[in-house]
């Protein structure tokens, strides 16, 4: 019951701030407790969003596209699952090298 009432509380709070992209990301085996699915695509005008990966949990900033991965589900602000298929997908995302790329496509 606790990881039901836990699953509705983190969906709840996702339509709430408005799907925004989360700093601290966690990576799930189990696509049925993901927040987001994701597709990565190496062609970035095909992506939503452009990400760029962080070593430090203080650079990532919530809607900015720069990601935090952690290895605690708790401490994660969003919990995704990467898919083989695109049209299961809930979001595209490319990889940057760039901090200055990251961010959702306009």
């Amino acid at each position: 019951m606790k990881r039901i009432l836990r699953a509705f509380s983190i969906l709840l709070l996702t339509l709430i701030t408005g799907h925004c992209v989360g700093q601290v990301v966690y990576v799930t085996d189990q696509k049925s407790e993901a927040d987001k699915i994701i597709f990565i695509t190496d062609k970035k005008s095909e992506a939503l969003w452009t990400i760029y990966k962080t070593s430090w949990k203080t650079e990532a900033v919530r809607g900015s596209g720069i990601w935090f991965f952690t290895e605690w589900k708790s401490e994660a602000d969003m919990v995704i699952y990467f898919t083989k298929w695109r049209a299961e997908a809930d979001w595209i995302i490319a990889y940057t090298d760039w901090k200055t790329e990251a961010g959702k496509k306009k």
